[in-house]
C-alpha cells in the first residue's frame, strides 16, 4: 500500500534560495558573536591566572585550574549575595505570579463590570510611569528602604505579563467550562485553583521565567535601595568586583602573594563568578522550554 505522504515537499525558488541563505548566515554571525565571549569568560575560569593575564586563552582553557574557583570558595561575600539573590528570586517570583494569576483571571473572564476601564488603567501605567525619582520618594515613605521588601514590591506586578497571562486565559480556557463547573455547584474560587491554574501551566511557566530572570539580575534597584551588605544580592558583590575593583587580597590567597599573582587571580576570581553567577538562572530554562512555546504564542494572541 503506498504511504501518503502528510508533508509533500516543497521546492523553493531562486530568490528565496537567497534569502533564506542570506538570514541563516546572519544568524550565524550573530550566533557566534553572542557564543563567543560566553565560551571566553568559561575557558578563561579554567585557566591558569598566567595564561589569562599573558592572553593565552583564546577559545578553550589553557593550563587547566580551578584556582578562580577555589578563590570564590573563600569569598564570603559571594555566598551571602548569592543566597539574598536565591531569596529574592524564589520569593519575589512567588509573589509575582500570585499578583498576575489573581489579576488576569477576572480580566479575563466575560461581563467583568468596569473591565475595559480597568485595562485602561492598567495600560496606562505602561506606557506613562513616575520615573525613578518618584519611585524612590515612595519606596522611602512606605518605610522599606534597606530592607529585602524594597527589592519584592516595587513593580510587584508587571502589565505587560499579565495582558500575556489574560489573554491566555481567555483563548485556552473555553467559557463552557465554567458554565459546566457552575453548574456542579463550583464557586469562582474552586474553579480558579482547582481548574484555572492547572490548566495554566504554560503560561505559569513562561510567567516564571520571565520574573525569576529578572529578579536574579536585579542590579539597579538593590543599588538604589539597599546599603547594608548582608542582604544585597549578588549583582552587588559583582559590581563590586568587576567595576568598583575592591577585591580583599587577604581572602585571594594570603597577603603575602605578590601584586602580579593577585592581579592574576584577582582575574580569574571575576571570571569565574561570572559562570557561577549565570549557571543557576541557565540551567532553569531547559525545564521551562517545553512550556514556552505553547505558552508566548497562546499569550500573545489577540490583544
Amino acid at each position: 500500500m503506498k504511504r501518503l505522504n502528510k508533508h509533500p515537499k516543497t521546492t523553493m525558488s531562486f530568490d528565496d534560495k537567497i534569502y533564506f541563505g542570506g538570514v541563516n548566515i546572519v544568524l550565524f554571525i550573530i550566533f557566534i558573536l553572542v557564543l563567543y565571549p560566553v565560551v571566553y569568560i568559561v575557558s578563561s575560569s579554567f585557566s591558569s591566572a598566567t595564561a589569562v593575564m599573558t592572553g593565552k586563552v583564546v577559545l578553550w582553557p589553557v593550563d587547566f585550574s580551578l584556582e578562580g574557583y577555589k578563590a570564590v570558595m573563600r569569598y564570603d561575600k559571594v555566598f551571602i549575595g548569592f543566597r539574598n539573590t536565591v531569596f529574592y528570586t524564589v520569593v519575589g517570583t512567588s509573589f509575582n505570579i500570585m499578583l498576575t494569576m489573581i489579576g488576569a483571571y477576572p480580566l479575563a473572564r466575560k461581563g467583568l463590570p468596569g473591565k475595559g476601564i480597568l485595562m485602561f488603567i492598567f495600560s496606562f501605567t505602561m506606557i506613562f510611569t513616575g520615573g525613578m525619582i518618584p519611585t524612590y520618594m515612595l519606596v522611602r515613605s512606605l518605610g522599606i528602604m534597606n530592607t529585602p521588601l524594597a527589592m519584592i514590591l516595587p513593580g510587584a506586578l508587571s502589565v505587560y505579563n499579565l495582558i500575556i497571562a489574560r489573554t491566555f486565559i481567555q483563548n485556552s480556557i473555553p467559557n463552557e467550562l465554567l458554565e459546566a463547573a457552575q453548574l456542579d455547584g463550583c464557586n469562582d474560587f474552586k474553579y480558579f485553583f482547582k481548574i484555572v491554574l492547572p490548566l495554566s501551566k504554560a503560561i505559569i511557566a513562561v510567567l516564571v521565567l520571565f520574573y525569576a530572570v529578572g529578579h536574579w539580575n536585579q542590579y539597579f534597584k538593590a543599588f538604589l535601595y539597599l546599603r547594608d551588605p548582608d542582604i544585597q544580592p549578588l549583582q552587588i558583590v559583582l559590581r563590586d568586583i568587576l567595576i568598583a575593583n575592591t577585591t580583599d587580597p587577604s581572602m585571594l590567597g594570603g597577603s603575602d602573594a605578590d601584586a602580579e599573582a593577585l592581579e592574576g587571580l584577582s582575574n580569574l576570581l571575576r571570571y569565574s563568578l561570572i559562570v557561577i553567577s549565570s549557571a543557576p538562572i541557565i540551567c532553569v530554562y531547559p525545564f521551562i522550554q517545553k512550556y514556552f512555546d505553547k505558552g508566548i504564542m497562546i499569550g500573545s494572541l489577540k490583544g
